[in-house]
């Protein structure tokens, strides 16, 4: 049997029985996955990431290649492999004065950058004007630097969730994901919320999260934040869970990435940080039987190793 259908069956079998008995948890458990987004995008946020990881309750995260402080979060990937660290796939920019491109260049796919050369800002723009040749050659050398810096990923997601601005981004997805033998992250509410419709995109044995959750605007505005991620802890839903969280300091260096940017800005992501590094949170995930999963734990069961 060759990898690909290996891999298929394989997940054929997690779906016929459910995630959370395929991994020896109860049919009725509560897992959950606590990811931090954007590693990488700075030093802070790269900092703010490792100490969630060692002192917090974020059991997840995954790197953004093209950005400047890739290096130092793929070093602490490399020294720290007890913990998940996912290729956070990228293929646009949404900062207002922090800016950065493919790491190909311009030549290479230049149906992927403005005028400047760098990734478009809104995915609207991506699915307009990039080519299907060239998100895949980005997407790949992406992948190709992370292996080749060392990086061992347990996961492959994707920033702003842009690899479904159409459905050819996402069949690409899927294909990276098979060629390098890694879990990719799919969601029913982020691809319908890109515009697609999840029933047509994606396939019977797709590993797809039951439930996502993300902090709102209006929570933030509010004050609430906090509060949301207590109510969500203590209501935790069975299946399996993904929490994506921007962990980050608010510093001079984030409040200028993300000036102007209302969503994820630096006092939010300080929330982030603050909120899953405390004990508090520590106590609610045991009280609430919450079982933290991690990708590596489901690739490690699911994806075929006989090659």
């Amino acid at each position: 049997m060759n990898c690909f259908l290996f891999l298929r069956v394989q997940r054929k079998q997690l779906h016929g029985m459910g995630i959370a008995k395929a991994l020896g948890y109860s049919e009725n458990g509560k897992l959950l996955m606590i990811h931090a987004d954007d590693a990488g995008l700075s030093h802070s946020e790269n900092i703010a990431t490792m100490q969630s990881l060692e002192k917090g309750s974020v059991n997840s995260y995954s790197v953004m290649v093209p950005c400047k402080w890739f290096n130092e979060m793929a070093e602490f990937a490399i020294d720290n492999p007890q913990f998940d660290n996912g290729i956070h796939l990228t293929l646009t920019c949404e900062w207002e004065n922090y800016r950065f491109g493919p790491i190909l260049g311009i030549k290479e796919v230049p149906s992927l950058v403005d005028e400047n050369g760098h990734f478009y800002k809104k995915r609207e723009l991506l699915h307009k004007y990039a080519t299907n040749e060239e998100v895949r050659k980005e997407l790949q050398a992406q992948i190709e630097k992370a292996l080749g810096f060392g990086m061992k990923p347990t996961h492959l997601d994707s920033h702003m969730y842009s690899v479904a601005a159409r459905p050819d981004f996402i069949e690409i997805y899927r294909d990276l994901g098979r060629i390098y033998n890694l879990p990719v992250f799919f969601n029913r509410q982020l691809i319908n919320d890109m515009g697609l419709d999840a029933e047509q995109v994606l396939f019977d044995d797709d590993l797809v999260a039951d439930n996502l959750f993300l902090g709102s605007y209006a929570d933030f505005e509010k004050g609430r934040l906090s509060e949301y991620y207590k109510q969500l802890l203590d209501n935790l839903p069975i299946g399996f869970n993904v929490l994506i969280l921007h962990p980050a300091f608010d510093d001079l260096e984030m409040q200028g990435i993300t000036m102007n940017h209302p969503n994820f800005r630096a006092e939010w992501r300080q929330t982030d940080y603050e909120y899953f590094t405390s004990e508090a949170c520590k106590i609610q995930i045991r009280e609430n039987n919450i079982k933290l999963i991690t990708w590596n734990e489901i690739r490690q069961r699911f994806i075929a190793r006989n090659q």
